[in-house]
């Protein structure tokens, strides 16, 4: 009896895998003017493919065979890739309005549930992206003022370096910490001593969530949701980090609550709970709490990642190439000289210092799929037809590494964004926010910060590898959505 019953059940695993299989190749050709590209396995896809392996690179060997445009089934949804500067701006400039919806993202849909402002669309995505950039502005985007903001914060950043004497120590702590205070800053309107416990929580919760949502696990959960959601993993615990997340920006906006001054707002927080209170009355309010904790949270994770991620790899970086490192302390030393902090007034007259912060982004490619689009329509594309809500991923790697605009594109070379004169020189392709409609909020913001800490670093250490350079390795940890650096310790010896 129990050999028949676990007979039984083989059997009707195997007949449900047909009708599935049945049902996905019959779904699969009713596409038939999607964009081409290569066999997909029954309800697998293309996923087992590009399990261990850098996306951004697959993607590229694909598009060798099927050019820039073509589809993947990631389990049996299918997804369109753009992989060229040509394709991505033809989709996200040309047709924006077509390209412009967040894709349903099923591990975000679960933490956000479609809210805040980053994995939102319509209404919600459209005022909360507004009342963002205003924000921001009010708080000193741009300006002088959060220029300063920054420049305190390097001291604090310069201070504890000076304190590690010449000693290996690991970075990530002490960069995660300045720049999470730069945009915690502007959300909560304070600083944090770099060993304050609930900082550290939130900061620690939101890397691993970020290593999670771009690595194996997390691409898994959003290729097979209901499945996943019965299989234990990491994937599990950034839900929890979340809901922690939102528990300690909540005691935030509880307090507040208990000080506003309606004619005085201190911070983000403050002007969000202003515009709750003009809109209480409006059924239809996008400005709820939910949405004001989303909102925080996505604003946190994304100064946390953008700005520690890119100056961890750029030292790395410079201590392989310490001839670049002198060069760019050369410039320094000419232009700013050591009496003062280097400002964003100085930028111009230091061109090269200007194009070696630019290769770093370039090089590293951090981001190095965008976020997923969306189409809002059965939209014409290049002769083919994407049916409505068919995910879109544009390979930033693919714009930042091509051929014809950056020579030898995989090797770190600052003269990629210089002229022959010395000038800087501009480019297109130079791209690691995405572009178009959902271009990343905060750009301005982590360009200026990239330039006064790389610059405010170098001025005052000399970075001090403890292998010798040519045996440091600049690779990326392999992860599907994003390029990261390999762990490292390093000496920064006082100038």
């Amino acid at each position: 009896m129990e050999l028949l019953g676990t007979c039984t059940a083989l059997l009707v695993i195997w007949i449900s895998f047909l009708l599935l299989s049945a049902t996905w190749k019959s779904k699969m050709y009713r596409k038939g003017k999607m964009p081409p590209g290569p066999t997909p396995l029954p309800i697998f896809g293309n996923f087992l493919q590009l399990k261990g392996k850098y996306w951004d690179q697959e993607f590229s060997k694909i598009s060798e065979t099927y050019g820039p445009v073509f589809t993947l089934y990631l389990g049996m949804e299918p997804v369109v890739v753009l992989n060229s500067y040509e394709a991505i701006k033809e989709a996200l400039i040309d047709q924006g309005n077509d390209f412009s919806v967040r894709a349903k993202i099923p591990l975000t849909d679960k933490l956000s549930k479609g809210g805040g402002m980053a994995f939102s669309n319509g209404k919600t995505w459209e005022q909360l992206r507004q009342f963002t950039l205003t924000t921001f502005r009010t708080f000193g985007m741009g300006k002088r003022s959060i220029e300063e903001r920054i420049q305190k914060e390097i001291q604090y950043l310069l201070e504890k370096f000076h304190d590690t004497k010449g000693q290996p120590f690991d970075p990530h702590h002490l960069l995660a910490s300045a720049a999470s205070n730069v945009i915690c800053s502007i959300i909560f309107g304070k600083h944090y001593g770099y060993d304050d416990k609930m900082f550290q929580t939130l900061i620690t919760m939101n890397v691993e969530n970020v290593e999670i949502f771009t690595s194996f696990w997390g691409q898994l959960f959003n290729a097979f949701p209901a499945f996943m959601e019965w299989i234990p993993g990491p994937h599990h615990h950034m839900i929890a980090n979340h809901v922690k997340s939102t528990e300690l920006v909540l005691e935030e906006a509880k307090e507040h609550r208990d000080t506003l001054d309606s004619n005085s707002p201190r911070d983000f927080i403050d002007c969000f709970l202003i515009r709750m209170d003009q809109e209480k009355h409006e059924e239809a309010s996008e400005f709820t709490m939910e949405n004001m904790v989303t909102c925080c949270i996505d604003l946190f994770a994304a100064g946390l990642e953008a700005i520690s991620s890119t100056l961890k790899y750029g030292l790395l970086i410079l201590q392989k190439y310490p001839e670049i490192a002198e060069k760019v302390q050369e410039e320094i030393d000419r232009v700013v000289g050591r009496s003062r902090m280097p400002s964003m007034a100085d930028r111009r007259q230091m061109p090269y210092t200007d194009a070696v912060i630019h290769e770093i982004q370039r090089f590293i490619s951090i981001v190095s799929l965008s976020l997923p689009h969306s189409v809002v329509k059965d939209t014409p594309f290049r002769g083919y037809i994407i049916p409505k809500g068919t995910k879109i991923f544009p390979v930033l790697t693919s714009v930042l590494h091509d051929g014809k605009e950056f020579p030898n594109p995989t090797e770190f070379d600052p003269g990629h964004f210089l002229n022959e004169d010395g000038t800087f020189r501009k480019s297109d392709y130079f791209m690691p926010f995405s572009m178009g409609k959902r271009l990343c909020v905060g750009e301005g913001l982590t360009r200026m910060e990239l330039f006064l800490f790389f610059t405010s670093i170098i001025q005052n250490f000399k970075l001090k590898p403890i292998t010798d350079p040519k045996d440091i390795d600049v690779t990326p940890l392999v992860k599907p959505f994003g390029r990261f650096s390999r762990p490292y310790e390093f000496c920064v010896i006082p100038r």
